[in-house]
């Protein structure tokens, strides 16, 4: 993105990151400990909250990184992945003709690719695995005459509308909807995508209004955009084609391989992490077969397996014996023959072997040596480093929760709070609940499981819908997972596009109030109008 008539932007310096999040670590463990000692006390849940020890908060960003070390792997083979694809030149080239025969037209492409985003977060909660989006998008995006903060919306809004319209994605609606089927509340999976459907639509259109007006204005005027000198000297050094010969690219042969092998990767990594089972789709399994096998365990063999602290209290006669059956897979069908799991089944583990083995077929193809496969894949791998941290420190602040009973006390006595209450109060005061503990319990499936029996039950007591509590926590995981500086996917991957939180923030922050309205004025007229 260049200009040469527009006025150059003030550099400001702003806190990094890596500070920001540190900040929030330090706040939970301060209020953890001002709190020591406080019980807390809803049903079954109950405790006390101790406060963080110096050690567990100097040892939280490493916990962080023990709980995350899948996607930081992950991230890290992406980057040799990316690193050997840009030695062949074929991205940067492929991007030149893109744009070339877009002519101009490149914001057509905003709501198309938002929309597919939006599907994979609706469908099966796509969200780290967008990270290996955002350089793409950034280099195509300032290729086209925007700046690098237009290609991470696209990237991040896109999906992020998605998971807060959740119809069936298992890590979030699915798994808040077994969490009451289990306690034998049923819920109603029509309102459920239903209502998720009319909350994906109404967050889709917000969103795609302001990214079109933001990316309109940067194209006419770059002095317009948010980003500061410094990052967009950054974006561009990573990003930008320096080639200004003015000559037009065209594709080479084995270019056009590439580009063809680094497509088929990302639509591998999509469709392997649909959960096409649960969908009723059993074409991934075919030829799948397994049995049962029997064995005794005694309350020795329980005791192994687990340290006092997990074992707690319980009490375990050493005479006592059972039977326990596991299935043992003889074979997980076709497409199991590469990772050993099905696709449909992946998850990190798998998709990270899946982009080792294509960089080095991409490299094969580009024509690169040896030393060049594996030395472009290493520097790669290493400018993945700061991301990597990023999500580490990033999962500490949600361990650290955990761990101090913090996030137990704000559930249960919320649950108080809200006990009796109005269905429009009912509703909007579950949505805030959630909306907080969102930003220290990032995750969508661990904050399901969490909340989700003490809240649902709730609901059905005052004669509410449990299914629209389903929707509400969807749709404010959605709104905080936005923003949240406690995600490891949105710092991951504005790192990659060399924006800083604060400048996301400062664009984000109207679109999260425009969607939280939008959805708690939604949920409300559910609440009350679809009866229980």
């Amino acid at each position: 993105m260049s200009d040469t008539t527009a006025q150059p932007k003030k550099k400001r310096k702003m806190l990094t990151s890596f500070s920001i999040i540190f900040i929030l670590l330090a706040l939970v463990a301060i209020i953890s400990i001002l709190l020591n000692g406080t019980s807390f006390h809803y049903e079954d849940i109950q405790g006390t909250v101790t406060g963080a020890t110096l050690g567990s908060f100097t040892m939280a960003s490493v916990n962080g990184f023990k709980d995350a070390v899948d996607v930081c792997l992950f991230v890290m083979v992406l980057g040799g992945f990316l690193g050997i694809v840009n030695k062949t030149d074929a991205l940067a080239t492929g991007i030149d003709v893109l744009v070339a025969k877009m002519n101009g037209n490149e914001l057509k492409l905003i709501p198309i690719l938002m929309a597919i985003f939006a599907f994979g977060g609706t469908t099966y909660g796509m969200c780290e695995e967008t990270v290996g989006f955002y350089a793409l998008l950034s280099a195509t995006m300032i290729a086209a005459g925007y700046d690098s903060l237009s290609g991470a919306m696209i990237v991040l809004l896109g999906a992020g509308v998605g998971c807060l319209g959740s119809t069936v994605n298992p890590f979030a609606t699915g798994i808040a909807s077994s969490a009451l089927t289990d306690m034998g509340i049923k819920v109603n999976q029509a309102v459920v995508i239903g209502l998720g459907l009319v909350l994906l639509v109404v967050s889709y259109a917000i969103a795609v209004f302001f990214v079109l007006q933001y990316a309109k204005r940067v194209k006419a005027d770059p002095s317009k955009s948010l980003m500061s000198q410094d990052e967009i000297d950054a974006s561009l050094a990573s990003y930008a084609n320096d080639d200004a010969s003015g000559e037009k690219k065209s594709l080479s042969g084995k270019q056009k391989a590439v580009l063809w092998v680094f497509a088929a990767a990302f639509i591998v990594m999509v469709i392997s992490f649909v959960p096409w089972e649960d969908l009723g789709v059993n074409a991934f399994v075919a030829g799948s077969s397994s049995h049962d096998e029997t064995s005794t365990v005694t309350a020795a063999d329980i005791e192994q397996q687990y340290s006092d602290d997990e074992l707690g209290t319980l009490q375990l006669s050493k005479n006592v014996k059972g039977k326990l059956t596991t299935t043992v897979t003889d074979d997980a069908g076709w497409s199991a023959f590469l990772t050993g799991t099905p696709l449909g089944q992946w998850y990190f583990a798998e998709s990270t072997t899946w982009f080792l083995l294509l960089a080095i077929i991409i490299g094969i193809i580009g024509g690169l040596s040896e030393h060049e496969i594996v030395d472009t894949f290493m520097a790669g791998a290493g400018d993945m480093m700061s991301v990597v941290m990023i999500i580490a420190v990033s999962r500490g602040v949600s361990v650290l929760m955990k761990s101090t009973g913090l996030a137990n006390l704000v559930l249960a006595n919320s649950a108080n709070a809200l006990n009796g209450t109005p269905a429009v109060v009912f509703t909007i005061g579950s949505f805030l609940l959630l909306f907080l503990l969102s930003f220290l319990i990032p995750s969508t499936s661990g904050l399901a499981t969490l909340s989700m029996p003490i809240l649902g039950p709730l609901a059905a007591r005052l004669g509410f819908n449990p299914a629209i509590m389903i929707m509400i926590f969807s749709a404010a995981c959605g709104v905080v997972n936005l923003i949240t500086p406690t995600s490891g996917a949105i710092m991951g991957g504005l790192a990659l596009s060399r924006i800083e939180y604060g400048t996301w923030v400062k664009f984000a922050l109207k679109i999260v109030v425009a969607i939280s309205v939008a959805c708690m004025v939604i949920l409300s007229i559910a609440m009350v109008a679809i009866p229980a």
